[in-house]
């Protein structure tokens, strides 16, 4: 009886602290209490915060092909098991962790494993993937990787894979869980209702890899898929759309369909939602704990600089405190040091935290992703910190270097400004007043605020090293 060829589907942990708290640029002779301190928050922050699956090798482990069994390998919790034998690696490559996919796969290859890469860094740099892999899968892969299965049961692999159109997404498509190590996350219970967005934000490759139009599944899919996993995972929902109140329409009608469902869940949503009162009650009333809303700047110059149109600026505040006062906590982000940002911008950041008493702010840098418009205008202007003709060369962090040199303040006092405000942002003090004030989830914001106050120290710590490198050069 033939054996079934056995394929691993890999997905790789980055360099710094968004996957574990740890520096990118190592401590010298950390304590052997740091050490334990780091090690044991770093586990925390992979179960509580950033620990979920990846959705789409989740999606590709659920297509079923005769004579194949997959298995989903995250590398954030385990090394890659060479002592398995192999007939076929999928890796997904994200641009910023390139150095790590090519090593892999080169080594899979020395060793007459054969590799396909797929995910955003191939659709965006194809050629820069070749020498690596023995086969190339372009864009969503939703319609070809069963092809790719079929090929490799019958020795046919084909260097390149693309589709000519985008997946339907109205197409029932059942995800299945069984590959995960459930244990491991924070949840297992990651839903997608569409893909693309209208919007065109230029430090943003969304649009860019999955088109400018909304593209939805059917509603009665996405209910039957959370009655389904929540049979066997009762823990809170994550709808991964980057913009779940893009549709108003679409989202209003779904969410009224999960609400005799008893879920909870978070998701990602525009601060347009302050203003959408009816789809607001909605989202209350059908298990809406959290919401991560993309501020980005309250700078207008900035905002008009970046492309960032969705909310005008004297919008924010008032979306802001209406979210929060229909019981959703919100996680803002923003993005320090855009185009039209000075010295003043943190005191202005400051104030704006404390006037809306936001759940959890996230503090960022601009990341200059390849493949988008601010990197190439970056580039122009000559303003990025590394190679831009080398891909491997940008990388994901936790805020913990400077990609790039800032259009209106110095480096210098930019990395100094930039740590004191993290530095005020999170401390003992905040993460516990924000816990105890939070209009739900008051354990959870408050473990997000302790967790980002022991981030944000390493952060200023690489900042500060970057910066002494920097200068020594």
């Amino acid at each position: 009886m033939a054996m079934n060829k056995q394929v691993a589907l890999v997905f790789l942990a980055s360099e710094g602290g968004v996957d574990g708290a740890k520096s990118i640029y190592g401590d010298a002779e950390p304590s052997s209490l740091k050490r334990l301190l780091d090690k044991g928050i770093g586990s925390l922050i992979k179960r509580t915060q950033f620990a979920i699956p990846p959705l789409a090798l989740m999606i590709l482990a659920s297509i079923e092909v005769p004579g194949v069994e997959q298995t989903i390998c995250d590398l954030r919790f385990e090394e890659f098991p060479f002592d398995r034998k192999w007939d076929l690696v999928g890796i997904s490559v994200q641009t910023g962790m390139v150095a790590k996919a090519f090593e892999l796969a080169d080594r899979l290859r020395k060793h007459g494993i054969p590799v396909v890469l797929g995910g955003p860094h191939v659709t965006m740099f194809p050629d820069s993937c070749r020498p690596h892999a023995d086969s190339l899968v372009h864009g969503e892969a939703d319609d070809l990787w069963a092809d790719v299965l079929r090929d490799l049961t019958a020795g046919t692999l084909k260097p390149e894979y693309r589709a000519d159109t985008v997946p339907d997404l109205s197409l029932h498509r059942p995800v299945s869980r069984a590959s995960l190590k459930q244990s491991r996350y924070f949840t297992t219970n990651l839903v997608q209702t569409g893909r693309g967005c209208p919007y065109q934000c230029d430090f943003c490759n969304v649009h860019v890899l999955n088109g400018r139009v909304l593209r939805q599944r059917k509603i009665e899919h996405i209910v039957d898929e959370v009655r389904r996993f929540s049979r066997d995972d009762k823990r809170i929902f994550f709808f991964v759309d980057d913009s779940i109140n893009g549709d108003p329409l679409f989202a209003q009608e779904l969410f009224s369909k999960l609400i005799p469902l008893n879920i909870s869940w978070f998701g990602q949503a525009t601060t347009a939602l302050g203003q959408q009162p009816e789809l607001l009650d909605t989202f209350a009333r059908s298990g809406c704990r959290a919401l991560l809303v993309g501020i980005e700047s309250i700078e207008p110059s900035s905002r008009s600089a970046h492309r960032k149109t969705q909310n005008r600026t004297e919008e924010l505040a008032g979306n802001i405190r209406a979210i929060r006062q229909s019981g959703i906590c919100l996680y803002g982000s923003f993005i320090y040091g855009l185009d039209g940002d000075t010295l003043a911008t943190p005191a202005a950041i400051l104030d704006f935290i404390q006037e809306t008493r936001l759940d959890v702010p996230g503090i960022n840098t601009l990341r200059p992703i390849p493949g988008t418009k601010v990197f190439d205008r970056l580039r122009e202007e000559g303003r990025l910190l590394f190679d831009a003709d080398d891909l491997t060369a940008f990388r994901y962090t936790f805020g913990q270097e400077m990609l790039y040199r800032p259009k209106n303040i110095p480096l210098p006092e930019f990395i100094e400004s930039y740590s004191e405000l993290t530095r005020k942002v999170f401390n003992i003090g905040n993460a516990i007043r924000r816990g105890i004030d939070a209009p739900g989830i008051n354990a959870a914001v408050l473990f997000f605020n302790l967790f980002y106050t022991h981030l944000y120290r390493l952060s200023r710590n690489d900042l500060r090293k970057q910066l002494e490198i920097l200068r020594s050069a």
